[in-house]
């Protein structure tokens, strides 16, 4: 974990407008710079930075943040990878804390090995443009598939030299250590204890993780060695900082693209991956000839949601095509198949098109591949009737395994066309299907839960741990934990009028609830936009007594609510508000910067938009009012437009229970339902006195 003081230093130091300048050209607008949104494809400047409130933001497609939200977007980082990257950047130390001297051995020898590799990737791609052997064999490989120079350069292509010792030795002779040599891969430790090079003689290509840094290598055998050599590449082993089941070949030169495009092609080796770069097509990535796995495709799922699988369209490309798509499908993603004409291959093709031809292509002849395995499936049915119904069963399970209810069927809908079937009978047999994929997971769950528990137990039993068993919980999880699925709603505008401004006085009597509603969760965002903003400020209250006391806005919010039994319904605003009025009180507080510098991703990026440019406190013609006093009257009528709303949410409840046969036929609960209707219309025109009329103050 970076400590939270190091996390400030790092977002004070990250000008929003010196980040953004890396990779947009903005223009001065007044207190604000705009530019072309980097995120979609922009016409007009829409893409705001405001460097007195250090966030950024597009107000056309909704992207944006403070720095540290920006280089996640635009590098596909993650929060603690982005504050890194801008630590880097701006020459901040990032020392990380509660590590024990295990974990800091095991951090450095990681550095160590990247370091390594990253020196190996330079080494060859010199070796390969310097040394006459290079040039020769090497580079000479490269131009003859046909690859120009700035794709050698981009993806860092290279050659090692035909001697078992020649990189090793000039690494020994830099400074770096044989062990590392070793465990990287780059080398292989003989039995008598003497290393030599693994690549030796091979054109390289290496392998950059998302994060941009040098993994692995990959490394092709030349000239005629290649006939009849089972094996034309070698690809380092796994490592303490590579797993090539984790990693896709290209993903770091592709994931701006694929974020922007909203799709991903996959392939199967190194050289179509190159040759569609150069072709002008850069959302492209390769599992290099192995099958899918989960954590390649949570990999692709941080980008997009849309991929298209790209192979040859003889038997080994559509067996290719047909692996791993059901692990896809079940991730949520959409998946499509295209097969290339007979005789070409994604390298091959794109040699012959451009982007915009090669794009055209695709467009007219990728399939879904549900229906893709449809056709194919009755093809090889042709007409035996027992074939075709284990093909059908085979198509059934694969629609199965799709989350969204919706998508699953509209496929059942379109094979059943397809296979001229009835559609329930298929539908049945995806529902079956689906409920015990669905038990499955519950089963796979529970089981984890277990061996979590037996493992927590035995931890407690090593440390002499008396305290509370394994198995039990010692408190229920609080909601505010949970994460939120509401999105951004619309932003905080002000109305052009008066709000009474009088203190509430009801009773803690508001307390049924009932679902969520997207109006709720709108005052919410309204009422934390000022307590983001103002939240640390004080404002004037009464105490118990009557009597004038001060507090600050953000307590002010949660004792109101308090007060009348009501609790946020968005957990991230809870979230927010209680982490507000935990730290209030610090030495120095500011409500915003706490938020936006917060570890909690989530809310460091809500705080970033409800202090976004477009809100602004509006008096409408009221300039008799100081910003101070709107902001209260402003508060103040949000809370009482909420108490508002929920009332109204239980007086509809109320009335809809009355028309229920089992109400009218229990007269005892009818009468109390009736009851609790007076109390809310007794409390309504409370509020309504409160609220006042909504006049427009001309």
């Amino acid at each position: 974990m970076i400590p939270q003081s190091t996390i400030d230093r790092i977002v004070d130091a990250a000008n929003i407008v010196d980040v953004v300048s890396d990779y947009v050209t903005l223009r001065r607008s007044g207190a604000s710079y705009k530019g072309l949104c980097p995120f979609h494809d922009d016409k007009t400047p829409s893409f705001s930075v405001s460097p007195a409130r250090g966030v950024c933001k597009c107000f056309s497609c909704g992207k944006g943040g403070n720095s540290v939200h920006f280089i996640m977007e635009m590098e596909q980082m993650n929060y603690v990878e982005a504050l890194k990257h801008l630590a880097k950047k701006y020459g901040i130390p990032v020392e990380e804390e509660q590590m024990t001297d295990e974990q800091r051995q095991h951090m450095n020898e990681r550095e160590s090995m990247f370091a390594v590799n990253e020196w190996a990737a330079k080494y060859f791609s010199q070796t390969m443009q310097n040394h006459q052997d290079g040039r020769a064999i090497g580079l000479a490989y490269f131009r003859s598939r046909g690859f120009r120079d700035d794709i050698i350069a981009k993806f860092r292509l290279g050659f090692c030299l035909d001697n078992p010792n020649a990189m090793s030795n000039e690494a020994k002779a830099k400074g770096y250590q044989e062990k590392y040599l070793v465990d990287t891969g780059l080398c292989v430790k003989r039995d008598n204890g003497t290393i030599y090079d693994r690549f030796r003689g091979r054109a390289m290509f290496p392998w950059v993780a998302v994060n941009g840094k040098v993994v692995a290598f990959g490394g092709r055998v030349l000239d005629a060695r290649t006939k009849g050599v089972n094996q034309k590449y070698v690809n380092s082993p796994d490592s303490i900082i590579y797993h090539k089941a984790n990693e896709l070949y290209g993903i770091f030169q592709a994931k701006k693209q694929i974020a922007k495009e909203d799709m991903v092609y996959m392939v199967e080796g190194y050289t179509d991956v190159l040759a569609m770069h150069q072709c002008g097509i850069e959302n492209v990535v390769a599992n290099s000839g192995t099958a899918l796995n989960e954590a390649q495709i949570h990999l692709l799922h941080r980008f997009t949601n849309n991929i298209t699988l790209l192979y040859d369209g003889d038997e080994a490309g559509i067996h290719a095509a047909t692996r791993s798509t059901d692990m896809l499908l079940a991730e949520g993603m959409n998946v499509k198949i295209l097969l290339l004409p007979d005789g070409d291959d994604p390298d091959s093709f794109s040699r012959k098109h451009n982007a915009q031809e090669f794009k055209a292509y695709v467009a007219e002849h990728q399939t879904d591949f549900i229906l893709f395995k449809t056709y194919l499936l009755l093809k090889d049915a042709e007409r035996d009737p027992i074939k075709r119904a284990k093909l059908t069963e085979e198509i059934v399970k694969s629609i199965a395994v799709i989350p969204d209810e919706i998508i699953r069927s509209t496929y059942v809908h379109e094979c059943a066309e397809i296979l001229n079937m009835d559609e329930a009978i298929l539908m049945r047999s995806a529902n079956k299907n689906r409920a015990a994929i669905i038990e499955n997971m519950k089963k796979e769950a529970q089981r984890e839960r277990e061996r979590e528990a037996r493992l927590l137990n035995s931890r407690q039993d090593t440390d002499g741990n008396n305290g509370t068993p394994a198995n039990e919980s010692s408190s229920p999880p609080s909601s505010n934990d949970q994460p939120t699925e509401e999105d951004s709603f619309a932003s905080l505008t002000s109305e052009d009028e008066v709000p009474s401004q009088q203190p509430t006085d009801i009773q803690p009597i508001i307390t049924k609830k009932s679902e969520s509603d997207r109006h709720f969760f709108g005052i919410e965002r309204m009422m934390m936009a000022l307590v983001t903003r103002y939240g640390e400020q004080p404002i004037d209250d009464e105490n118990e007594n009557g009597g004038k006391t001060q507090t600050t806005l953000a307590e002010y919010v949660q004792g109101d609510l308090a007060f009348d039994g009501i609790a946020l319904r968005s957990p991230l605003y809870a979230k927010m508000l209680d982490a507000v009025c935990a730290h209030v009180h610090d030495e120095g507080f500011t409500a915003s910067k706490f938020l936006l510098h917060n570890q909690e991703e989530d809310i460091s990026r809500e705080a970033a938009d409800l202090v976004s440019d477009r809100y602004q406190l509006s008096s409408g013609n009221q300039m008799d009012k100081t910003e101070e006093e709107l902001k209260v009257t402003y508060l103040s009528r949000l809370l009482l437009d909420y108490k508002n709303a929920i009332i109204e949410e239980e007086l509809k409840q109320c009335n809809a229970d009355l028309t229920r046969p089992e109400v009218k036929n229990d007269i005892p609960q009818m009468l109390n339902i009736m009851r609790r209707i007076k109390e809310l219309g007794t409390l309504q025109r409370q509020l309504a006195k409160m609220l006042g009329d909504r006049v427009v103050v001309k």
